[in-house]
């Protein structure tokens, strides 16, 4: 059959949704926006379902990756979420070209993602508690940090410490955005600057670490919170492990890097399923912040 033919029979083709769908062999046509294969069990998931179960594999339990304004649907209170910063976009400070423009790069993000940057901030609340809330994109370029995604997160910390809220954060990054250069570099210096500002002024933060989370975002502001939650099967890390192993020349064991390699040795508090990721934030803002005072009490 001519290739031709073969794209056009596949785009006539009508789709039904069929429950307990069994798991079909890795050399059957998969259409793209109808059904999606799980990278860790094979199996293939109609995407309707795979979106009601949160975007987690009812199979194995592997957590896909999400977009961030899936993360504010799924952890802030229904229509309470108000995005602040929106008028901060990235320019190209050093008309910087490798394999494209950078200029190309952020165009491209724009239009794949429908965001300005790589991290969406603002005021929500979660359980009622009002909070400062941000979730980063991995589609925007890797969610890399550059001088934008910097100042947004900073920003979003000062806004937390002069309103004395918590803040919430959600990670996803491969790294420092080195299309900038220095200034990139200087946004771990601010970030971390801001949080612990926010610490000293004995307020709560918690950072959800989700898949990936690498580079500079690790060795900055992600890993400073109070609370730090992890979920299942996330890689956290600073450099890779193929980057690893070629620096230290030794096999890396199974799960390195893995959320729950980072459990057992100490590197963070909490794995937690995305399903129940929101109430477990709900606790922890309960133990975290102080409970406004009722009518007749002293605050």
């Amino acid at each position: 059959m001519p290739l031709a033919d073969w794209f056009s029979a596949r785009e006539s083709r009508r789709y039904t949704r069929i429950d307990d769908t069994p798991q079909v062999s890795s050399s059957a046509e998969v259409a793209d926006g109808v059904w999606v294969k799980c990278d860790s069990c094979k199996h293939t998931l109609y995407e309707g379902e795979l979106a009601d179960n949160l975007w987690v594999c009812r199979h194995c339990g592997r957590h896909f990756d999400i977009t961030a304004p899936q993360r504010v649907e799924l952890l802030t209170d229904e229509g309470s979420f108000a995005e602040i910063d929106t008028d901060i976009a990235p320019c190209d400070p050093l008309g910087f070209v490798a394999a494209k423009p950078y200029e190309t790069s952020l165009e491209g993000a724009r239009e794949k993602s429908g965001l300005t940057e790589a991290v969406v901030t603002g005021r929500a609340t979660i359980g009622g508690v009002p909070v400062v809330f941000g979730a980063m994109d991995f589609r925007f370029i890797g969610a890399s940090m550059g001088s934008v995604v910097g100042e947004k997160i900073t920003r979003a910390f000062e806004l937390a410490t002069a309103q004395r809220l918590p803040i919430v954060l959600t990670t996803a990054s491969g790294g420092a955005r080195m299309q900038e250069g220095m200034l990139s570099l200087m946004q771990m210096a601010k970030t971390s600057a801001a949080a612990q500002r926010h610490s000293d002024a004995g307020l709560a933060y918690i950072c959800v670490l989700t898949n990936p989370t690498y580079g500079g975002v690790t060795a900055s502001f992600a890993v400073l919170a109070d609370v730090l939650v992890a979920e299942p099967g996330a890689r956290i890390g600073f450099a890779g492990p193929l980057l690893v192993e070629q620096t230290i020349r030794q096999k890396l064991p199974k799960g390195f890097q893995t959320a729950e390699s980072m459990l057992q040795h100490g590197m963070i508090d909490e794995v937690v399923s995305r399903g129940e990721l929101k109430d477990r934030i709900e606790l922890l803002l309960g133990y975290l912040s102080p409970r406004p005072a009722r009518s007749g009490e002293r605050s």
